[in-house]
Order: C-alpha cells, then structure tokens, then sequence
C-alpha cells in the first residue's frame, strides 16, 4: 500500500473514521463530493484547509478499500456477481 500518511484515524475525532490530517474532514465526504461531480479546484475553494494531496490520498484510500475480497464458505454455493446497494 502506498503511503497515506494524510489518512488519519482517531476514535475522538468523528467517531473514528478515516479523516484528513485529524481536522474533522471525513475522507467519506470528500470521495462524495467527487463522486457527484465536484472537481479537485471545487473541493479546494469550499475547504481552503484542503491540499490537493489530501484529495489524491482520499482517492488511493477509497481505491485500497475496493479491492476488498470475499471468499465463499465452503459449503455456500459460489457466485460471481455481488451487487451493493446504497
């Protein structure tokens, strides 16, 4: 994994979830914002204590998590299409 050392984890500071530098900004909201069309600039002007490498850290972060893998119980019947829903 490469180094992110701009994701941090701390269980008083949002309840313990991946935030950015410990200043109470979720790497949640800011993979959201993307996700809904907002630009690196965009996110940049409405944080102005964000770094670009923040965002980039944000998007290797949410890259690390997704190659998540599940293995089937022996005895559960394997299928190969797993479907989130949101």
């Amino acid at each position: 994994m490469q180094n992110l050392a701009r994701i941090t984890f701390n269980p008083k500071i949002m309840g313990g979830q991946a935030c950015i530098r410990d200043i109470r900004v979720p790497v949640s909201l800011i993979l959201n914002l993307l996700a809904n069309g907002k630009t690196k600039a965009e996110i940049i002007e409405d944080y102005p204590y964000l770094e670009a490498e923040d965002i980039q850290q944000s998007l290797l972060y949410g890259a690390w998590l997704a190659r998540e893998q599940h293995y089937p119980k022996i005895s559960e019947p394997v299928t190969y299409t797993h479907r989130i829903t949101i």
